[in-house]
């Protein structure tokens, strides 16, 4: 099928396109990478009167380490980041997540303000932001406001965006210190395609070997991206042990609704995700130099 037909608009500064998203209200859609949104427009699932194109939009395509804070512009492609050599031992999580969305060609052209936006509850972004304390930055008519992480994600493919705002800058605070290890863990039927479950974990251990901090969060089993206060409850104070990770496994439970479909079953699901915390906490904790 082909898009239905469209008004085409690119604006060159960020201003520009406030005003013609202001304008246009929800009869326009922003065109980031596009890497969601043209598919949704071929098939006809999404039919904009008003397309606004982004990429022609530099000062919202940056990247940069201040501090403990990894700064992202909306227009950063998947790939910048995955290529922030800095990363590596700084946040293994971060990178790992993002070298799982779909294939090169795909994170050459997607970028982070896209996918968190589009707010897909099996995408990797999400996820991330939860575990890393993220905040995003929306700027509308009425200015720029801050939204943490948490409050972003309303359930499926729906944020607390309004209509006239546009994703432009966000925030994650990255771990630092000796012992601090993270990992994300994720499964798909075949490389590239949206995972069945995910986990990102991070642990941080005190000087005496017990778990400081633990960070625990969880894609395709809910409507949107989870992190699981329960499992943080049950690992920080503890030593790092293979029983601790089972016990934090099996507390997110309650914390998650996965559904069935073609791909697998609701059970299956439930049951992957647990498999994926305990090997994601393992994994995260022998980066920290726990057992």
């Amino acid at each position: 099928m082909k898009p239905a037909p469209f008004e085409y608009v690119r604006p060159e500064s960020l201003g520009q396109a406030v005003s013609l998203l202001a304008e246009h209200g929800e009869e326009a859609k922003l065109l980031a990478g596009g890497q969601s949104l043209v598919p949704l427009l071929a098939f006809r699932l999404s039919s904009p009167s008003v397309l606004i194109d982004l990429n022609g939009v530099g000062e919202l395509d940056y990247l940069r380490l201040d501090g403990d804070r990894l700064v992202i512009g909306a227009m950063t492609r998947h790939r910048d980041v995955e290529e922030m050599a800095e990363l590596r031992t700084r946040c293994p999580m971060l990178l790992e997540g993002v070298s799982r969305i779909g294939h090169v060609t795909i994170r050459n052209r997607g970028t982070v303000g896209g996918s968190l936006a589009h707010a897909d509850p099996a995408a990797e972004w999400p996820s991330l932001v939860l575990a890393l304390d993220g905040e995003i930055d929306a700027i509308g008519p009425k200015g720029t406001r801050t939204i943490p992480g948490e409050e972003f994600f309303d359930t499926y493919f729906t944020t607390a965006l309004a209509p006239d705002e546009i994703v432009s800058e966000v925030r994650l605070r990255i771990p630092s210190g000796p012992r601090v290890g993270s990992c994300f863990l994720e499964l798909a039927r075949r490389h590239g395609d949206f995972a069945l479950a995910g986990v990102g974990a991070l642990i941080a251990l005190d000087t005496g070997g017990s778990i400081a901090d633990a960070r625990v969060t969880l894609i395709g089993v809910r409507d949107r991206a989870v992190r699981s206060s329960a499992a943080e409850s049950v690992l920080r104070g503890a030593p790092p042990s293979a029983d601790l990770f089972a016990e934090a496994a099996e507390a997110v439970d309650p914390e998650i609704e996965p559904v069935s479909d073609i791909h697998g079953t609701s059970e299956y699901r439930r049951h992957l995700a647990k498999v994926l915390v305990r090997r994601a906490l393992a994994l995260a904790a022998e980066r920290a130099g726990g057992e």
